[in-house]
């Protein structure tokens, strides 16, 4: 089945002029992008978006990352696409990267690392709305 799921370029890969790279990559996986908008989050607008996160010792250093410059953001499609884009853009860890992976090839470490991306249907459909409306 079909299904939706958000993929966002962080500012460190904005900066560095990967957006049209990591597309690429999305494209050459199958993925359909469905939206793009580029955005700047505020500090209250990354708050609502990482508010799971509210509290952990990383939660400040990753609201002041993300408001650091512009973000992307794409609404993509494709069977399986949560799962298989997880996988495309590898782990948060960069002891853990596959090679390859969006993270191991634009990361500059653990919060700086290039994307995020939804990590199940709810936090999809959550998340789309608040980056598309």
């Amino acid at each position: 089945m079909t299904r939706n799921t958000l993929l966002l370029i962080k500012p460190n890969a904005f900066v560095h002029h990967h957006v049209g790279h990591i597309i690429s990559i999305l494209e050459e996986a199958g993925f359909r992008l469905l939206q793009l908008k580029e955005f700047q989050f505020t500090p209250e607008s990354a708050a609502v978006f990482y508010e799971m996160h509210k509290g952990k010792e990383f939660y400040q250093r990753l609201i002041d990352f993300m408001c650091s410059a512009p973000t992307v953001g794409l609404l993509l499609e494709k069977d399986n696409a949560i799962a298989d884009l997880r996988e495309l853009v590898g782990e948060v860890d960069p002891a853990q990267r596959k090679p390859g992976t969006i993270r191991d090839l634009y990361a500059e470490g653990v919060t700086e690392n290039a994307v995020h991306a939804s990590d199940s249907e709810a936090n999809a459909e959550r998340e789309i709305g608040l980056i598309f409306g």
